[in-house]
């Protein structure tokens, strides 16, 4: 029980980094190395304004979610979008998105490194809870808490609303799409727009109980490639149910085997669906 409380609630943080790649790389093509930075910048945002105005972080991620909705969705039109239109192919558009998004994590990463060069962290219901018989920190359960409120409001917007539906059909086929009379180029930019917010507010959340460093960014962008190929490209119930497998499975091992193998068991079960499912839990299989 212990492993498997522990391992859902470190699956829920990683759900919070994964849901805003799906988004922008299974239906803006966009495969954004820079992800995990926009999280460091959503935590390092917390972190600032909770030790300087003791602003609770639950406020600060109601706040950061518009900031994030607009700069990526101008990341997205000013970097971005040039590259998408004189791509021939989806090939060339991932090489260009993967060598720009690169070059903008380090700038991202240069100016974190010069607001706040160091490790940062802040308490933040740092209490005990118990769970079930578990002994956990309910910051971690606000975090999941946040993590599923996210993951459903995301699929009921993608499954209920007429945006969301477009969302979709973008994500099948862009061509397509566009034949049915669906703006491909702005439906792109939002989707963009809210993976980017989605994960500030992941960053915001998973502040409250992680320490943290300005050059910590790569680690997540992995993290939330290797749920995003598990779960499906494109698909948020994928990646939801990917990110709780990693963490019940990342759990397990450090407790019941050695916590330096967490890493590889991660590693071993992305090559596994790479082997038997390249599409992902939840991906269409290719006709």
């Amino acid at each position: 029980m212990d492993i498997l409380i522990s391992g859902l609630l470190l699956g829920g943080t990683y759900a919070l980094i994964a849901m805003g790649l799906t988004l922008q790389y299974g239906v803006a093509r966009i495969m954004n190395l820079a992800n995990g930075e926009v999280l460091v910048i959503g935590a390092l945002t917390a972190f600032l304004v909770y030790t300087s105005l003791a602003v609770s972080p639950l406020v600060t991620v109601l706040v950061i979610a518009p900031l994030a909705f607009a700069a990526s969705w101008l990341v997205y039109r000013i970097l971005l979008l040039p590259l998408v239109r004189r791509a021939k192919n989806q090939g060339q558009l991932e090489v260009d998105s993967i060598l720009a998004t690169f070059g903008m994590g380090f700038f991202l990463v240069g100016g974190m490194v010069f607001i706040y060069p160091e490790l940062f962290a802040y308490s933040y219901l740092a209490v005990p809870v118990d769970l079930a018989g578990t002994t956990v920190a309910a910051n971690r359960l606000v975090a999941f808490g946040g993590a599923v409120l996210i993951g459903l409001a995301l699929y009921l917007w993608l499954n209920r609303t007429r945006a969301g539906l477009a969302v979709r059909a973008v994500a099948v086929s862009p061509l397509a799409a566009g034949l049915v009379g669906i703006n491909v180029e702005k439906t792109s930019a939002l989707a963009f727009a809210i993976g980017g917010m989605i994960t500030a507010m992941g960053g915001v959340l998973i502040s409250t109980f992680i320490t943290l460093d300005p050059s910590f960014g790569v680690i997540f962008t992995m993290k939330a490639l290797i749920i995003v190929i598990m779960g499906g490209v494109g698909d948020i119930r994928g990646a939801i149910v990917a990110a709780l497998i990693l963490g019940v499975v990342e759990t397990a091992v450090a407790t019941l085997i050695d916590p330096g193998l967490t890493l590889a068991a991660a590693y071993t079960i992305f090559l596994l669906v790479l082997l038997f499912r390249p599409e992902g839990l939840f991906g269409r299989r290719p006709a």
